[in-house]
């Protein structure tokens, strides 16, 4: 289980999971460079129409909306094409500058001086991310309903905390 090809956001309910369906199915053993997006299935529109769903009432849905919309109307042929413009698109949101250097083949770890190796990090089991330290917490569409959840996409904080959004991330 990993977030390679799904993100979280939340709705009335709870935790809605967004799954890119990948062609070859789920459980393939392969580099994260040629894992191909399933193109028989419309999940960019049932994405598309989701995020619109849980989001529309948030403060900060129509600042973002069009810019998102973009990239739920591109068609991406790779996962990892399609994961390296979603990490644009909330870089450039964020005003935030990363250095991100892609590997010629897989190595299961690496020297703690060399890089920073954050593929353990993240887990979709428990939605936290293992720093040692609570969540930031900010105020979530659905809160009163769900509670608090942490460990969602970046698209939650961004449509309900706006330009404030950076404050929490560096908090």
């Amino acid at each position: 289980m990993s977030f390679r090809n799904r993100c979280q956001i939340a709705g009335g309910e709870g935790v809605i999971n967004l799954n890119v369906p990948l062609a070859g199915g789920r459980d393939q053993k392969t580099l994260m460079k040629d894992v191909k997006i399933a193109d028989d299935q419309p999940w960019q529109a049932q994405h598309w129409k989701t995020i619109i769903s849980c989001y529309s009432r948030s403060p900060w849905f129509g600042f973002y909306r069009d810019d998102l919309e973009g990239l739920y109307k591109t068609r991406y042929e790779g996962l990892m094409e399609f994961n390296l413009a979603c990490f644009d698109w909330a870089m450039k949101r964020l005003r935030m500058q990363a250095t991100v250097s892609l590997t010629e083949s897989y190595a299961p770890g690496y020297k703690e001086k060399e890089v920073v190796d954050i593929r353990g990090r993240f887990s979709p089991k428990n939605r936290t991310i293992s720093t040692g330290t609570p969540p930031v917490r900010y105020r979530q569409v659905f809160e009163e309903r769900t509670g608090f959840i942490p460990g969602l996409s970046i698209l939650d904080l961004l449509f309900c905390e706006g330009k404030e959004a950076i404050r929490y991330i560096r908090s």
